[in-house]
């Protein structure tokens, strides 16, 4: 249940960074959307594969936040058409930028700070 609290509260937070990003410090609204998708990502593979380890969700999540990133070189009109809707927009980006594989790494690596101190709290 908590990792679907999780990706609520992630998915909204990125699309109030997009919505309201005129409010944000720019270093924030240039950012924060890639960082709070790949902690999705995390929290998504966790919620999913909870009887996996800890860093099968790490591995996994790279994998999939890279290999969409390494997809945006792919431009071919049907992917995108799928680009250009807003849903596919948000799943599969539009073009390529090594910038967002930093981004990605940053926000997975909070996803698995975040998760990790949850569990040692409510260990203790």
């Amino acid at each position: 249940m908590a990792y679907i609290i999780a990706i609520i509260v992630t998915i909204l937070l990125g699309l109030a960074s997009r919505k309201y990003s005129q409010l944000l410090p720019l270093f924030v609204a240039q950012n924060a959307g890639d960082v709070l998708w790949a902690m999705m990502v995390f929290f998504g593979f966790r919620f999913l594969l909870v009887s996996r380890t800890f860093f099968t969700a790490i591995l996994l999540s790279f994998t999939f936040s890279f290999g969409i990133e390494f997809s945006q070189v792919y431009q071919a009109d049907w992917i995108n058409q799928i680009r250009g809707t807003f849903l596919g927009a948000l799943i599969l980006g539009k073009g390529f930028l090594i910038v967002d594989l930093i981004r990605y790494t940053i926000g997975i690596t909070i996803a698995a700070i975040l998760d990790k101190a949850t569990i040692m709290f409510h260990l203790r």
